[in-house]
């Protein structure tokens, strides 16, 4: 077990005690587009087909690397609100095994609101993303 960084549970807890603090949704978009901002940058070179996310409204590049002992995953998006969706993604399952990335339930979507707040294509998008980063762990475990 990797002490440096809270399991994918706490993580998920985490996000949900920071959304708590804000009284009201317009906060929390705000929030999101801040964290969004605070990826790391991603290379142009990867922005191509093979690593775009298909089913989001937006443009949304997923790249995994890393085996099944631990997974690095680097994304971003060329929407504000979604790259913030990527830093919540990325924190809870990136820098994890495969196993706990395929076994990891997203319940931070529930808990914070975000299923209720999220445009349906966002919602969709999100989903998409979702999937592919746990299709890609689960290869890694194949």
């Amino acid at each position: 077990m990797n002490t440096t960084a809270p399991s994918a549970a706490q993580a998920q807890q985490d996000i949900a005690e920071e959304f708590a603090f804000f009284s009201d949704w317009s906060e929390r978009y705000q929030y999101l587009i801040d964290l969004g901002k605070q990826l790391p940058s991603f290379p142009d070179e990867c922005k191509t087909e093979e690593w775009r996310v298909h089913g989001c409204q937006s443009m949304v590049w997923l790249v995994p690397s890393g085996d099944a002992q631990r997974m690095h995953f680097a994304a971003i998006s060329d929407s504000a609100i979604v790259s913030g969706l990527i830093a919540l993604v990325l924190r809870v399952y990136s820098e994890r095994p495969a196993a706990e990335i395929v076994a990891t339930e997203p319940a931070f979507v529930q808990s914070i609101g975000l299923a209720k707040h999220l445009s349906p294509t966002r919602s969709n998008g999100l989903a998409a993303m979702l999937a592919k980063l746990r299709g890609y762990a689960a290869q890694a475990l194949a």
